[in-house]
């Protein structure tokens, strides 16, 4: 299958530009595209992994949801500069419950069924409980505060603006706290037992430059994709809710999914919860107030102002992710807990 893995990329891609280039129509584009930014997802992901196998554990988790949300990231932009912010705001909650419930869930089912408890640092839990509460606040005191007293559209974007730059001055700040000043305090015994002297895929220099390439190939596939959403819902009758927050927050999230999975099964189980937690607090904290900035750039200016299905859906899904991780600890039965909360949030979306 690794053998495979290249051709069958190469040929994703180029099926997919071939769609785009020569008008297939917007179905067939939809289907190859989607496609494509799995294969070009899972290309990135393997590239962050070999990276990260040079920075090691914590610097690797930070790098691989940092480049895992890079598809998320530029589908989101390219929504933004064609005004559609409501599927922007569904995909963010797609990608901060489907990390916290679809790929910690299928790690520590995955994981667990090898191994029958698998541990991580107890602090670092507690930590990232924290943060995500605090993401939590920051997005629902907004959304009240404007609903309630129903801001005009010019200080709805003044409040969404200094929220924003909060959320990115704690996310800069948890960075320096657990790279630098609490790197010690915070890292993972666990995932370097775990670590077997396994060789990475490609030497250094290589896998940076696969790196950069991987996320070219996901910005010209993002744009592809995008452009045919419109006529995907409504040919077959999906809300932007759903579309958002289920097809394009899986399909942006492939790389996290496999990677976090796969280090699972390796025992490693601290560097798959920095991944899937770490990728949702960077999504929360630092990529939706990114884009509420870089969506001044455009005509059209979006807010942080989530509706309230939304953030019910991300206050759910971090109240049992936070439950189930924030003791240092997974088995496979928390994981199944965690798939089964998705499954119903799906289908509550899909009926909207």
């Amino acid at each position: 299958m690794k053998k495979l893995f290249f051709p069958l990329l190469i040929a994703a891609f180029a099926l997919s530009a071939a769609a785009h280039f020569l008008h297939f129509g917007a179905i067939p584009e939809f289907i190859l595209s989607a496609v494509a930014i799995v294969f070009v997802a899972g290309f990135l992901g393997k590239a962050t992994e070999s990276v990260a196998h040079y920075a090691g554990q914590r610097l690797g988790g930070f790098l691989n949801a940092t480049f895992g949300n890079a598809a998320e990231l530029i589908i989101s932009i390219f929504l933004i500069k064609e005004g559609l912010f409501d599927i922007v705001k569904a995909s963010l909650t797609g990608s901060i419950i489907g990390n916290l419930l679809l790929v910690l869930g299928a790690s520590a089912l995955a994981g667990g069924l090898k191994y029958k408890e698998q541990k991580f640092n107890i602090h670092l839990a507690g930590q990232n409980a924290s943060l995500m509460l605090l993401g939590i606040i920051a997005l629902f005191i907004p959304a009240v505060f404007v609903k309630t007293e129903k801001f005009p559209a010019n200080e709805t974007l003044t409040l969404s603006l200094i929220v924003a730059g909060c959320l990115i001055l704690a996310y800069v700040g948890w960075l320096i706290y657990s790279m630098f000043t609490h790197k010690d305090f915070l890292e993972d015994h666990e995932d370097t037992q775990a670590d077997h002297g396994e060789e990475p895929a490609w030497s250094r220099n290589k896998s940076i430059l696969y790196l950069v390439l991987a996320t070219v190939m996901v910005a010209f596939v993002s744009e592809w994709l995008v452009r045919t959403l419109h006529v995907f819902t409504d040919r077959f009758g999906l809300s932007e809710l759903f579309v958002g927050a289920f097809l394009v927050a899986i399909i942006g999230n492939a790389a996290e999914h496999s990677a976090a999975i796969m280090l699972a099964m390796k025992n490693k189980m601290g560097a798959a919860v920095e991944i899937a937690v770490g990728s949702s607090l960077q999504i929360a904290l630092f990529v939706a107030p990114v884009l509420v900035f870089i969506s001044l750039l455009f005509n059209k200016h979006m807010n942080l102002i989530f509706s309230t299905i939304e953030l019910a859906a991300i206050a759910v899904a971090v109240l049992i992710a936070t439950s189930i991780s924030r003791d240092g600890s997974t088995t496979w039965y928390e994981g199944k807990l965690l798939l089964i909360v998705y499954i119903i949030l799906g289908v509550a979306f899909y009926f909207v």
